[in-house]
Parts: C-alpha cells; sequence; structure tokens
C-alpha cells in the first residue's frame, strides 16, 4: 500500500530498538527520510545501519523535557524541516501505591509526560505553518486499563492522552494530525524486563493467543502517518490482540 509519504521527514524518538525502532523502519519502507534518537553511540549506529540509507542517527536522551526538545531541534538541523513526529521514549521504574513515594512521581511525568509536550512544541509549530504534519505518540494500553505495579506509567500516560487529544482539536484545521498508539505486549526489551524473555501469551490474558510482533505496530504507527489517514485524529488507537475489555 502507498502511504502517500515517500519523500517526506521524521524524527522518531528512542527508536534503536523496539516499537520505536519498527515506526522508523515502517516509515523509511514508505519512502520517508527518518532521524532517530538513542543514548549511547553504538545503538544509534547499529540502528542506523539496519535501517539503511534513508536514516540519520542523533545521539540524544530524551527522557527529559530539555533533552525531547534538543533532539527535534537536532533533527530539523539534519533534515531541514520535520513532517512527522514519532513521540516515544523508556517508561518509568515499577511500583505501587505502597513502594511509591511523592518524590517518584516528578522523575516519571518529566520523562513521560513533559518530554512529549516538548517535543510537540518544538516540532508542531513549523508543522501549522507547513500545513500538514503528522504526529503520533506511542502510550500504552494502560491509559484504557492501568496496569499492576506500573503506577508511575499509568500516572504519567495518561497525562499525555489528555494533552493530545486537546492538541489535536487546536491544530486539526492547520492540516496537522495528532494521535497515540496504545500497545500491549510485544516482543520487546522493556516487556522482556517485565515478564522475562518469553512471555506466554495465555498468562498474560492475551486473547489473541500471541505476543504482539514489532513490526505490525510499526506499520500501524506509518499508516497513521499516511495521506490517507488526514481525516484521523484525535484518536487513541490499541494495539493489543484484543487485551483491553472495556466497551469504549
Amino acid at each position: 500500500m502507498d502511504l502517500g509519504i515517500n519523500g517526506r521527514t521524521a524524527a522518531v524518538a528512542a527508536a534503536t530498538a523496539g516499537l520505536g525502532f519498527a515506526s522508523a523502519k515502517a516509515l523509511v519502507d514508505a519512502g520517508v527520510k527518518v532521524a532517530i534518537c538513542g543514548r549511547t553511540t553504538n545503538r544509534v549506529s547499529e540502528a542506523v545501519a539496519a535501517l539503511g540509507d534513508n536514516a540519520i542517527g542523533i545521539e540524544c536522551d530524551v527522557s527529559t523535557a530539555g533533552g525531547a526538545a534538543m533532539f527535534v531541534e537536532m533533527a530539523r538541523d539534519r533534515l531541514g524541516h520535520i513532517d512527522v513526529l514519532v513521540a516515544n521514549g523508556g517508561g518509568p521504574k515499577p511500583g505501587n501505591f505502597a513502594s511509591l513515594a511523592v518524590d517518584d512521581y516528578l522523575p516519571a511525568l518529566q520523562q513521560s509526560l513533559l518530554s512529549v509536550v516538548a517535543m510537540c512544541q518544538a516540532a508542531v509549530p513549523a508543522m501549522r505553518d507547513r500545513r500538514w504534519g503528522r504526529v503520533v505518540a506511542i502510550t500504552s494500553l494502560s491509559v484504557r486499563q492501568p496496569i499492576a505495579n506500573l503506577m508511575l506509567s499509568n500516572t504519567a500516560r495518561a497525562g499525555v492522552t489528555g494533552f493530545l487529544k486537546t492538541l489535536a482539536r487546536e491544530v486539526a484545521g492547520d492540516g496537522v494530525t495528532v494521535n497515540s498508539v496504545q500497545p500491549g505486549i510485544h516482543a520487546t526489551d522493556r516487556i522482556s524486563q517485565l515478564y522475562g524473555s518469553t512471555p506466554d501469551a495465555t498468562q498474560l490474558g492475551i486473547p489473541a493467543g500471541v505476543v504482539g510482533d514489532p513490526a505490525d505496530f510499526g506499520r500501524i504507527v506509518a499508516f497513521l502517518c499516511s495521506e490517507s489517514a488526514r481525516f484521523i485524529t484525535g484518536t487513541h488507537l490499541p494495539v493489543d490482540g484484543g487485551s483491553y475489555a472495556g466497551l469504549l
């Protein structure tokens, strides 16, 4: 399927592995020139080599608002402009109400909420000026259905969703769409850390009976960046093999 974005540019945060890398790969496959970032030179170089000639790498830590804004600015310098922003980053540490202190929340909000706000502030105004843009944030199914022992992530990702929904309505008339994708359990390093190297889909309550393939997830992100998705905005799409049990 031709996504109609050949020749566009994208900044994909935290994309040396996992769902970020899969999203960058799907965009590269669609003909998009992609800037990715990671925390170490080696990981960035390896990811760029795997993505091919249409990718450039930037060593940057997006776990703070300052670092997140810096990545977008550096990507713009390298690409000339940014048509697509995929806001992504690692999740906060695990914990529940009893184990977490008030002081644990501010770093989590910085990492998973304010970083997304900063990336949008750095990228969206120029998209509005050009009358075309796509913002897709990778969040979590926990926004709809809180995940046990991930209280910090549950809290921060819900805040991101509120921000994105509000932003989507403000910029829709300027040709800029803003959406998020809410992954369930996919075969990534993060999931291996939480559930072991071979998570059992049945034990984890995934009706599809399998753990998600990051490549499939990446193609969904790329579709939301496409011309065909120009009328989809303010949407928060669960990609979870049927795990979410709610009606709405």
